[in-house]
């Protein structure tokens, strides 16, 4: 096996490259370096084998942002078994149907415990141990009732790039979240993609923003700065606090960090209300999960004094998939999410014919990063697969550069009487007014055009802007079809635990049909409530 071909030996090979380097550090607690890093990795391993962890077991794991939750995803991998990591905020339901789902053999959890996915787990006779690391100089500690056997030497385990290593759901915002597995050989090739795009070495640091359950954070964030040879710094408190970041960004030197937009737009109204003395040298600020408005990629640019890369992402690609370049390599087009790197990328129409330059159609992809295939759901991968590509269902088009542009995702569309209508195109508008925080454009039906288009809009804090005023920015900025007909005002909107607008959450019809005479902001509420945040 070639070091290159897997993530773990890719890791392996990096820690003998750089072993002194710092790896990972916990604000304000303590440091661990490359070698340390892979030195616990191989202890927790050891331990999974004698709990019983064998090869292709799926193995679920339930942590906060936690130095616990990065070895044991790596020791999990390392035993040639497959890591599913889960939103510690999940209702015991939904613990239920992923647990179920993965088809989970044992189920990681924190030290301090987590009741809902144990009450999951004990429903489904999942075996539960909790994880602990007691300090920093020590192994980490698996705590179960039975004491652990001794091991078998994992140095035997011979890890291959078939290997599945990572597995994740869809979103599933429109239907039933569909399982993706990833192989060891995809993450590698994601993350010398991200390494490549953003030449990353081994002075690179970041502050790990985004939760490590979502493959943002953990491809992009984590595992490409440790492949690089850099170091990460999770937050004291195992999640993003607005109020630390900056202080632990200037006391680890990091170098960049990647986030959602509705992360940026925090950061962003944190500078306006409460700004810092002095923001570190940054090589750049990522943004992706999201379409970034133009009009915040410059806000941030001239707030934090670096350039704004947007990129283009998504989990069945073991996240990315396009990028804007860095200054040295090529302008970053605001509005754009770059050129497509280390993967094929085409424009195809419905029959599979690709498009030309600057010609609108569904954006496919292929290539050594990209899955395989769903789990158990021939349906999804009959439609997602044909013709050759991975069909992302977005819509888009590559310009004469190369650069993609995003209209939006297939079934998000509105279609106005035939007008078909980008709600990116309108939230970008909206959110370039000064005194508006967030939007968010949907649509809803309607008897005369068929879809007719609605906003949901959140005020500037102390902003006296209204539904005219809003409306009439819109007149002044969009075509006449693309005004929205009406416009709410909320002070909430539903997002994913990584901080992206749900959009079709805040467009579910039959809610809108049902109550038509409450505000928006009782059903954003009511949703939100139901969905869980997870803190951002």
């Amino acid at each position: 096996m070639e070091s290159n071909l897997t993530l773990t030996g890719f890791l392996k090979h990096t820690a003998a490259k750089f072993p002194t380097r710092r790896a990972i550090s916990v604000s304000g607690k303590f440091d661990v370096t490359h070698a340390r890093l892979h030195e616990l990795i191989e202890h927790a391993a050891s331990q999974l084998v004698a709990a019983g962890v064998k090869p292709r077991d799926v193995v679920a794991l339930t942590f906060p942002n936690t130095i616990e939750l990065v070895i044991m995803f790596l020791a999990v991998i390392r035993v040639g078994a497959t890591a599913a990591p889960l939103n510690s905020a999940y209702t015991s339901e939904e613990f239920e149907f992923y647990l179920s789902d993965s088809e989970s053999k044992l189920l990681l959890i924190a030290k301090e415990g987590n009741e809902a996915a144990q009450a999951a787990a004990t429903k489904l006779n999942v075996p539960q141990i909790a994880v602990t690391l007691p300090h920093s100089d020590s192994n980490v500690s698996l705590i179960q009732s039975n004491p652990l056997s001794d091991s078998e030497s994992v140095s035997k385990i011979v890890n291959e790039p078939s290997d599945v290593a990572l597995f994740l759901h869809t979103s599933g915002t429109t239907s039933r979240p569909k399982g993706v597995p990833l192989t060891q050989h995809n993450l590698v090739s994601s993350v010398n993609n991200i390494k490549s795009v953003y030449k990353l070495t081994e002075s690179d640091s970041t502050v790990i923003v985004l939760p490590l359950f979502h493959v943002h954070g953990l491809i992009a964030g984590l595992l490409s700065s440790l492949g690089a040879g850099g170091s990460v710094t999770l937050p004291a408190s195992g999640r993003f606090s607005a109020s630390s970041f900056w202080s632990d960004m200037k006391n680890y030197n990091a170098t960049w960090y990647t986030a959602v937009p509705t992360i940026h737009q925090i950061l962003l109204d944190r500078h306006l209300s409460s700004p810092e003395s002095a923001y570190p040298k940054l090589r750049f600020i990522r943004s992706c999960s999201a379409a970034l408005a133009p009009s915040i990629l410059s806000r941030l640019e001239e707030a934090f004094g670096a350039p704004v890369l947007e990129a283009y992402a998504m989990t069945e690609a073991t996240h990315l998939m396009c990028s804007n370049p860095l200054p040295e390599n090529g302008p970053h087009l605001p509005g754009s999410v770059g050129k497509p790197v280390g993967q094929e990328m085409a424009i195809l129409d419905e029959n599979g014919v690709v498009q030309g330059p600057d010609s609108k159609g569904e954006i496919c992809i292929r290539g050594p990063n990209v899955t395989k295939g769903y789990k158990n759901n021939p349906e999804a991968n009959k439609s997602a697969f044909q013709f050759g590509w991975f069909h992302t269902g977005d819509v888009g088009y590559l310009d004469s550069d190369g650069y993609l542009h995003l209209v939006g995702r297939i079934k998000e569309l509105i279609n106005r009487g035939g007008e078909k209508i980008s709600p990116i195109e309108v939230d970008a508008v909206l959110v370039s007014h000064p005194d508006i925080s967030q939007a968010v454009a949907f649509g809803v039906p309607d008897d005369k055009y068929g879809e007719e288009i609605n906003c949901a809009v959140i005020p500037r804090e102390g902003s006296k802007i209204d539904e005219a005023d809003v409306a009439g920015f819109c007149k002044k900025n969009l075509a006449a079809f693309k005004v929205p007909k009406k416009v709410f005002m909320t002070d909430s909107l539903p997002k994913t635990a990584t901080g992206k607008i749900q959009r079709r959450l805040v467009a579910d019809r039959s809610q809108l049909q049902k109550c038509p005479s409450l505000e928006l902001k009782n059903i954003l509420g009511s949703l939100q409530l139901l969905k869980q945040i997870n803190g951002y």
